[in-house]
């Protein structure tokens, strides 16, 4: 696990001076070693996090016959088959026990066809020092980060966008087209990250580059074939997957830990795994603290279990930080917790299992059960009708019944966006400036992901359209940016190749039952940790941000930043302050909505006020 900078373009500036500079913005990613490659045409910086060959996988590395060079962030869990052929079939020799030259060696052999080929997650550049063009990838689910910028005559591209800052031709300015979308999705669904001209490579991509344009090729696409099997096979198979996943995701030199919640996903990882060192975080507020079940569960599997309460200083105090390191404005609350929880953890460990991905593959959230009521209303009350309640209901304060009215207003595909809705297309444009409001609206976003599945069950739209947006711009996104801040590389098992193989092919019935979700998972799981874990109702992180709003603290905290005089230029303020007086005195429930505004607020102000 590391990270990883580099340009392609020339200029009138020291070459050897900025890529180095580029380097340092990335350190925290990389603190064992740093590396770099420069010529004529790129530059290609590296930072390392010895996980793999500790004294020979340093980077960049160069091929054999010095034609080639790599750099490459990630780790590859099916690295030894591959070299095991290439040396046996095709006569590779390596100088390295690295993974990363495994990637080398096998674009060298099988060129393009070696991204389809790996087992793990990774972002990665191979330049050709002959023809002085670009080879790149990003993983199956977008695991890895991997950001590009094409600006004034060069290609910029690393695991982090602030590494662009220190280039001479990068150029600063807030994506008012994404604006608007970060406050309906509370992240930037787009391939266009808030900062202008930046952009992300999307997963399962790879690309070329030849010094004039940019190539990108999808060489995976998720898709659902489902197999006729029984529930008792599908439960087997899964335990049987998981468990080949497990075994191969603790491939280290280093030891291994990991996080672990109250909830089933986590507790699945660990108790197969039987870790010696697993964490755990909660909050100081009644009702916010899963750390209980963690330590019961460890007591249980002889585990051993670190766990921290954050108070609420502490969750304000992170707030920048965690903007700075999302690179991007993040509005899950989540990501709080998950930055201490990655402190937590580095005090001992390099490397730590954790449990995203298993929601998305085997249908885990509550939005994806169907509700008996809001199909009865759906089929007693015209759509017109319907429509309008709907529209009235999102004009309303927060309060209970009305996000039925909203959910039930229209189709899926209308009215499904995944797993945060902060704000409508209307609500958006109400609080945003004249300067910033935009004809885009959320259905725009979505609809070219739910035109794919269009023959799919309701069930399977949701999995997909969260398999493409969700997990890859929010979920992983702060897995990553969290834990690589604290310098901690994060392995998810359930976000491997075979583990979705399987995943894509099950039937919705034993996905989601009823009231239950992750069916057929949930049962497998029991077989590694009792019925109170396997079964426990999906929490996540539980973060009191909506009590500490009401304290007069953190509601002037939070007032100061509303009426700073840059927040002029994106929102209307005088809606703003409503919002937080009117949830203050509890006329509604508005601290999503405000703790999304005040997170973009602080990104802002870290990126280009304060830095």
């Amino acid at each position: 696990m590391c990270g990883f900078a580099g340009y392609y373009g020339a200029g009138d500036f020291n070459r050897e001076e900025v890529i180095d500079q580029m380097g340092e913005r990335i350190a925290h990613r990389g603190p064992d070693s740093k590396g770099s490659f420069v010529d004529d045409y790129v530059a290609l910086g590296f930072r390392r996090l010895s996980i793999i060959d500790l004294e020979g996988g340093s980077q960049p590395i160069h091929s054999a016959d010095g034609k080639h060079v790599i750099i490459f962030n990630g780790e590859i869990y099916n690295y030894q088959e591959i070299r095991k052929e290439l040396i046996e079939k095709h006569g590779c020799q390596f100088q390295t026990n690295s993974d990363t030259e495994v990637i080398l060696q096998g674009y060298k052999t099988y060129g393009e066809k070696i991204a389809s080929m790996l087992r793990g997650m990774f972002a990665f550049v191979i330049y050709d020092k002959e023809t002085h063009n670009l080879f790149g990838a990003r993983d199956y689910f977008g695991i890895k980060p991997f950001y590009y910028a094409q600006m004034n005559g060069s290609l910029l591209f690393g695991s982090e966008i602030k590494s662009f800052l220190a280039h001479p031709h990068f150029h600063k300015e807030v994506n008012k087209d994404a604006l608007k979308m970060y406050l309906i999705f509370q992240y930037t669904p787009l391939l266009e990250t808030m900062f202008k001209g930046v952009f992300k490579l999307e997963p399962g991509t790879y690309f070329t580059y030849d010094g004039k344009e940019l190539k990108k090729t999808k060489y995976f696409d998720p898709t659902y074939a489902k197999k006729d099997r029984s529930f008792d096979e599908t439960v087997k198979l899964i335990g049987e997957t998981i468990q080949d996943s497990v075994d191969y995701h603790q491939i280290a030199d280093v030891e291994v830990g990991s996080f672990l919640s109250g909830g089933v996903d986590s507790s699945y990882i660990a108790s197969t795994v039987k870790p010696m060192k697993t964490y755990s975080v909660g909050f100081e507020v009644g009702g916010f603290d899963e750390t209980t079940f963690s330590k019961d569960l460890c007591d249980i599997l002889h585990m051993s279990n670190a766990k921290k309460e954050i108070s609420s200083d502490e969750f304000f105090d992170a707030l920048p930080e965690v903007q700075y390191h999302s690179d991007e404005p993040h509005a899950n609350l989540s990501a709080v917790p998950l930055y201490y929880l990655s402190q937590l953890a580095a005090k001992d460990v390099k490397v730590v299992l954790s449990g995203e991905g298993a929601d998305e593959m085997f249908g885990g959230y509550e939005t994806y059960i169907p509700s008996k009521s809001g199909d009865m209303y759906r089929k007693i009350v015209p759509a017109s009708i319907r429509k309008k309640l709907g529209d009235w209901a999102k004009h309303q304060p927060d309060k209970r019944g009305l996000n039925f009215l909203k959910r039930n207003a229209t189709s899926v595909e209308d009215s499904y966006i995944g797993q945060a809705f902060i704000m409508d297309n209307e609500e958006a444009d109400e609080v945003l400036s004249p300067a910033y409001k935009s004809k885009m609206r959320y259905q725009d976003v979505t609809k070219p992901y739910f035109d794919q599945v269009k023959d799919q069950d309701d069930l399977h739209k949701k999995l997909f359209l969260d398999m493409h947006l969700w997990l890859p711009h929010d979920i992983l996104l702060k897995a990553d940016k969290m834990t690589m801040a604290h310098s901690l590389e994060l392995r998810v098992p359930y976000l491997d190749k075979k583990v979705w193989e399987l995943a894509r092919s099950i039937d919705s019935k034993y996905c989601v039952d009823g009231m239950e979700t992750k069916k057929a998972f949930r049962t497998s799981a029991l077989s590694h940790i009792p019925m109170d874990w396997a079964k426990r109702k999906k929490l996540g992180f539980l973060v009191p941000f909506r009590v500490w709003l009401r304290e007069d603290k953190y509601y002037n905290k939070v007032k100061e930043m509303f009426q700073k005089d840059f927040v002029s230029e994106f929102f209307n303020q005088e809606l703003l302050l409503k919002w937080l007086e009117d949830h203050k005195n509890k006329v509604g429930n508005y601290h999503r909505k405000i703790y999304t505004v005040y997170s973009f607020l602080l990104w802002y102000e870290q990126y280009f006020v304060l830095r």
